[in-house]
């Protein structure tokens, strides 16, 4: 999916970068928890000149969320399913508890097999 998609969903202000403030307030976490979630500096969040680096660690958490929401048919459904699910195959972890240790790609890779059927 094009990251214009994502921006438009999860922009803010006609901005052609995501909202860290609009994926926090769907995940109902704080920015600073946002911030060690996806890997950088809570003052990068805020920073205009950090605005590219911020782009590139919110768009995994972005677009899980944005296949989960496809998939279960609401955006709120999938930020409970990102934040409280475990994921199977992996010691009771969830999609927040991966995304935190750098495997946004394990999630994606799961969402892809469960959207596939591989695991229905």
């Amino acid at each position: 999916m094009a990251l214009a998609f994502h921006a438009s969903r999860f922009g803010e202000g006609g901005s052609p970068f995501l909202s860290p403030r609009r994926v926090a307030e769907l995940l109902g976490v704080t920015l600073s928890e946002l911030a060690a979630l996806i890997g950088v500096a809570r003052n990068t969040l805020a920073a205009k000149t950090g605005a590219r680096k911020v782009d590139a660690a919110l768009s995994p958490v972005v677009r899980i969320l944005t296949m989960a929401g496809e998939m279960s048919g609401d955006e709120r459904r999938a930020a409970i399913w990102f934040k409280h699910q475990p994921i199977p195959g992996w010691a009771g972890k969830t999609a927040y508890d991966l995304v935190r240790e750098g495997k946004a790609d394990k999630v994606l890779a799961y969402l892809e097999a469960v959207r596939s059927g591989v695991y229905a």
